[in-house]
């Protein structure tokens, strides 16, 4: 899985118009990372970008962005905390004015050319972020197997089903909780985060499944759409 991810990462070298180049004041590198390489080696337009400034006690920020500086050639350099929102405006202001015009890919109406059961297995998948520990959430993989929209009591009802991938036994009782209170959480939560986003209520049935070792598992990650 890592490197069907890492595929992907590299291939925006290939057509972004503006790379970000996200680090921090506690992040540590050599410069010989394979990143630094496929950065020295591109063209496209690169921002330097030094989170966490706002715990720089030390003033180490300036140290960091001089590494870096020594190394790569930025077009421009940010000292920001995304946490505190400080000098990210500035940062979104300057990606609107760099970024090249281009033809609209969809129609303005449309949010996305993501289909619904995308932002659902991404809602789930952050509730599982949020909630759980250590590697648990990093083994997780959530597919939708059912989504459609009913009518109830006169009023739009969305049915979802959706399953939960992990890939040792030993997690899925940890999913689930004791007396499946953890999987109700989940579901509690990430049904109130599908019903603001649809703006509609939602039926929200998850199952967990076991699949050992999915993530070195060519198939099982070209059904989940990890590679082509």
């Amino acid at each position: 899985m890592q490197s069907s991810m890492n595929k992907f990462a590299f291939s925006s070298f290939e057509d972004a118009d503006i790379l970000l180049f996200v680090t921090d004041i506690y992040e540590k590198y050599t410069g010989e990372e394979p990143i630094v390489n496929a950065l020295k080696n591109t063209d496209v337009p690169k921002y330097l970008i030094i989170n966490k400034t706002d715990l720089d006690k030390e003033n180490t920020a300036d140290d960091v962005a001089k590494f870096w500086e020594d190394i790569i050639t930025f077009n421009e350099v940010f000292f920001i905390s995304a946490e505190q929102k400080i000098n990210t405006d500035t940062l979104l202001t300057k990606i609107l004015s760099d970024l090249p015009e281009a033809p609209a890919y969809y129609p303005k109406d449309e949010l996305s050319d993501k289909p619904e059961r995308f932002f659902v297995s991404e809602m789930i998948r952050e509730n599982i972020l949020s909630q759980y520990k250590q590697e648990v959430p990093y083994s997780c993989e959530v597919v939708v197997t059912r989504f459609k929209e009913e009518e109830k009591n006169g009023a739009p009802l969305l049915m979802i089903w959706a399953d939960i991938y992990v890939d040792r036994k030993s997690q899925k009782p940890i999913i689930i909780g004791k007396g499946g209170e953890a999987i109700k959480k989940l579901g509690i939560a990430s049904r109130l985060e599908i019903e603001a986003f649809f703006g509609k209520h939602t039926f929200l049935d998850l199952n967990v499944k076991i699949r050992e070792n999915w993530r070195n598992d060519e198939r099982m990650l070209k059904h989940f759409g990890y590679e082509e």
